[in-house]
C-alpha cells in the first residue's frame, strides 16, 4: 500500500519520489508574502506574549489604478466642455420663443382712369410698359448677398432668404395657384401655427384683414381670365435682418406683371397687363429655419386694373383689354371698426399702363 501522500498504486513513474519535492516548483515572491492574510508571530513574540502562533493582518487598501484615474479625468473634462459649449454657443436656441402672430393683410384694388389698353402680342405690351426691363419668373427674385448676424450664421440667413423666395414663387408664379386650382404649394411652406388661419381664409373668405385668400397668394377668377403668356415679369428686393436673438425677419417687396386674356380666348384676342405689388414680411425662428418653413406676418397688396365695385377678397377680377372700371366702390370705411381693412380702393396711374 502506498503512503498517505501517494496513490494506492504507488508513485507514478517519473514523479518525484517523496513529498519533500511536491511544492518544489511553487515560488513565493515578495508580493505573495505581503498579500497573505495570516502572519506567523516570531518565536520571541510567542514567548513574551503567550500569543497564538499566527495573527490576522488587516486587508491591503487598494486604490484606483493610474489608468482608471486618467480615464475618469478625461470623461470629466469632456463632460465639462460639452456643458460649457452648450451654455456659450453663439447659435444656441433661446429658452423661450416668440409666439407665432396671425397674418395681417391689406388688399387694395387699383381702378384705371381710362379704358384698359390691349394688344394681341403680349411681348409688345411688356415692351411698351414699365415692366420692359423686368426679368422673367424666379429670375426676378434674386437673393441678396447675405452675412451672418449676431445670433444667426450665414447658412441660417441664406435659408431664411431662400424660404421667403420659395414662398413668393409658389404664391405668385405657379399656374395652378394663379388659376385658383391649388393652394397646397403655398400651404406646405407655412409655419404650422398659421395653418388654421390659412385654411379658414379659403373655407370662409372674409374682408376682415385676417382671412382674405388674396392676402396669402395671387389668384384670378378662372371663369374670367387666363394667362396669355407664362413668362411673368418680376422685379423686387429681399432683405434679411435679425430682430432679436431668437428671430430673423425677411422683408420682400416685389412687383409681378401678368399678361391676361379672357377665359377661353385664343391668341388673336387682345391681351392686357395686370400688375400686382406685394410687400410681405416674413418671420423665422430656429424651428422654421430647420424645417424650411415661414411665418407670414404682414401682407400689403396693391393690384390693378381692378374695379372697386368688385370684391377682391377671394379672387382678383382683372379688367381686361377694352374694359373700364364700373361705377361705385366699397361701402364707406368706418375708422372706428377693426375690420374692413380691405375696404379700400386706389387709382391706377395712367403711366402704369402700356402705351399702345
Amino acid at each position: 500500500m502506498g503512503g498517505p501522500g501517494n496513490p494506492p498504486e504507488g508513485t507514478p513513474e517519473g514523479a518525484p519520489g517523496g513529498g519533500e519535492d511536491e511544492y518544489r516548483s511553487v515560488v513565493f515572491d515578495e508580493s505573495f508574502v505581503r498579500a497573505a492574510r495570516l502572519q506567523e508571530f516570531s518565536a520571541q513574540e510567542r514567548i513574551a506574549d503567550h500569543a497564538p502562533a499566527v495573527r490576522r493582518r488587516p486587508p491591503l487598501r487598494r486604490g484606483l489604478s493610474r489608468q482608471a484615474l486618467v480615464l475618469v479625468l478625461l470623461i470629466a473634462v469632456a463632460f465639462g466642455t460639452a456643458i460649457y459649449m452648450g451654455v456659450r454657443h453663439p447659435y444656441q436656441s433661446p429658452a423661450t420663443a416668440q409666439p407665432v402672430e396671425p397674418l395681417r393683410m391689406t388688399v387694395i384694388p387699383l381702378a384705371p382712369q381710362t379704358e384698359v389698353p390691349g394688344a394681341a402680342d403680349p411681348e409688345s405690351l411688356y415692351a411698351h410698359s414699365p415692366a420692359a426691363q423686368y426679368l422673367v419668373g424666379a429670375e426676378g427674385i434674386p437673393l441678396p448677398a447675405s452675412r451672418r448676424t449676431a445670433h444667426f450664421s450665414d447658412s441660417q440667413v441664406v435659408t431664411a432668404l431662400t424660404t421667403a423666395k420659395d414662398y413668393l414663387v409658389r404664391s405668385s408664379l405657379y399656374p395652378d395657384v394663379l388659376s385658383g386650382q391649388d393652394v397646397r404649394p403655398v400651404r406646405v411652406i407655412l409655419d404650422g401655427a398659421q395653418l388654421d388661419q390659412f385654411d379658414q381664409s379659403f373655407e370662409h373668405p372674409t374682408a376682415d384683414g385676417r382671412h382674405a385668400p388674396t392676402g396669402w397668394l395671387v389668384r384670378f377668377d378662372a371663369r374670367e381670365a387666363q394667362l396669355a403668356d407664362q413668362r411673368i415679369r418680376v422685379q423686387g428686393t429681399l432683405q434679411a435682418a435679425e430682430t432679436d436673438s431668437a428671430t430673423l425677419e425677411v422683408t420682400a417687396d416685389h412687383t409681378f406683371v401678368y399678361a391676361l386674356r379672357p377665359a377661353g380666348a385664343d391668341a388673336r384676342t387682345p391681351a392686357s397687363l395686370f400688375t400686382v405689388r406685394r410687400e410681405l414680411q416674413f418671420r423665422f425662428d430656429r424651428d422654421d429655419l430647420r424645417l424650411h418653413q415661414a411665418q407670414l406676418v404682414v401682407s400689403y397688396v396693391q393690384a390693378g386694373p381692378l374695379s372697386c365695385a368688385e370684391d377682391s377678397t377671394n379672387h382678383l377680377h382683372p379688367l381686361l383689354a377694352g374694359q373700364t372700371a364700373k361705377a361705385g366702390g366699397p361701402a364707406g370705411t368706418n375708422p372706428y371698426a377693426t375690420g374692413s381693412a380691405t375696404a379700400l380702393c386706389g387709382t391706377l396711374a395712367t403711366s402704369a399702363q402700356p402705351r399702345v
